[in-house]
C-alpha cells in the first residue's frame, strides 16, 4: 500500500467516524422513515395502489432528504475544520491538499452510502409490509439515489473549497435544481426564450452542470420511452453508465476543489 493511499484512508477513517456521531443525520433519517409511513395511510385512501404510493413517496422522501444530508456533509467539510482549527494540525505535516480532500471525500461518502442503504432497507420492509414485492426495478431506483448523492457531496465541497458555508449551500442547491429541472429549462429555452439572449445563458448552464434528473427518472422519458418502477424502468446497464457519469463529474469537482482549497492562504 502505497504512502499517499494511507493518509487518504486514514482522513476517510476519521471523516467516517466523526460525521456518523452526528445526531441530525439519525434525526432526518426518521423523518424520511416518517413519510414512508405515512405513504401506508395515503395508500389506505386509494383504491388498491399502496405499493404504488409506497414506492413513489419512499422514493421521493430518500431523495430529499439524502440531498439535505449530502448538501450538509459537503459543505460543513472545511468549514468545520477551519472552525475547530484541526485542519492546521493535519496540513503542516507532509500531507498535500489533495489527498486530504479526496480522503474527506471518501469518507463522507462512506456515510452518505451508509444512510442511502439504511433508507433503503426501511423502504424495502415498508414495501413488503403493505403487501407489495421488493424488484429489481426498486433496487435500480434506489441505486440511482445514492449516485446522485455522492455527487452533491463532490459538488458541495468544490464550493466549500472557497467560499462560506451558506455561498456553498446556496450554490450546490442551485446547481441541483437546475439539474433537476433541465427538461423544462430545456423547453423553455427553445419555446419562449428562443429569441432571448437568456436562451445563451440557460443552454451554457445546461451544458456544463450535471444533469440531476437522470438520477430520478422513473415517470420521465428516457431514449424516448417513458418508464417507471412500476412497469418499465431503466436496465442496469443505464445504471451502471448513471455510476459514471457521477464519478467522472464527481472527479472533476475534487479536481478544482483540490486547487482551489491548495491556493487558499489558512494562516
Amino acid at each position: 500500500m502505497s504512502v499517499a493511499w494511507m493518509r487518504i484512508s486514514a482522513i476517510a477513517k476519521n471523516t467516517f467516524r466523526e460525521a456518523s456521531r452526528n445526531r441530525v443525520f439519525a434525526v432526518l433519517v426518521l423523518f424520511c422513515v416518517g413519510m414512508m409511513a405515512f405513504s401506508i395511510v395515503l395508500g389506505r385512501l386509494s383504491v388498491h395502489e399502496e405499493v404504488r404510493v409506497m414506492m413513489d413517496l419512499g422514493l421521493a422522501g430518500m431523495d430529499l432528504v439524502g440531498v439535505v444530508i449530502a448538501l450538509f456533509l459537503g459543505v460543513n467539510l472545511l468549514s468545520k475544520e477551519l472552525e475547530k482549527k484541526t485542519v492546521y494540525a493535519v496540513l503542516p505535516k507532509p500531507l498535500p491538499r489533495w489527498q486530504f480532500v479526496v480522503g474527506k471525500f471518501l469518507g463522507l461518502s462512506g456515510v452518505m452510502a451508509a444512510l442511502i442503504l439504511a433508507m433503503s432497507g426501511v423502504l424495502n420492509l415498508f414495501v413488503l409490509f403493505v403487501g407489495g414485492d421488493v424488484t429489481e426495478l426498486l433496487l435500480r431506483a434506489e441505486a440511482l439515489v445514492m449516485f446522485e448523492m455522492l455527487l452533491v457531496i463532490a459538488i458541495a465541497m468544490f464550493f466549500a473549497s472557497f467560499s462560506s458555508p451558506y455561498l456553498s449551500a446556496m450554490f450546490t442547491a442551485g446547481v441541483w435544481m437546475i439539474g433537476r429541472g433541465s427538461a423544462e429549462l430545456e423547453a423553455l429555452a427553445a419555446g419562449k426564450l428562443a429569441d432571448s439572449p437568456a436562451r445563451f445563458v440557460i443552454e451554457g448552464l445546461l451544458a456544463v452542470l450535471p444533469d440531476f434528473s437522470l438520477f430520478f427518472v422513473s415517470g420521465a422519458v428516457v431514449e424516448s420511452a417513458r418508464v417507471s418502477i412500476h412497469e418499465t424502468f431503466v436496465p442496469w446497464l443505464f445504471v451502471l453508465s448513471m455510476l459514471g457519469y457521477a464519478l467522472l463529474y464527481s472527479f472533476g469537482a475534487l479536481a478544482f476543489a483540490a486547487a482551489l482549497f491548495q491556493r487558499r492562504d489558512l494562516t
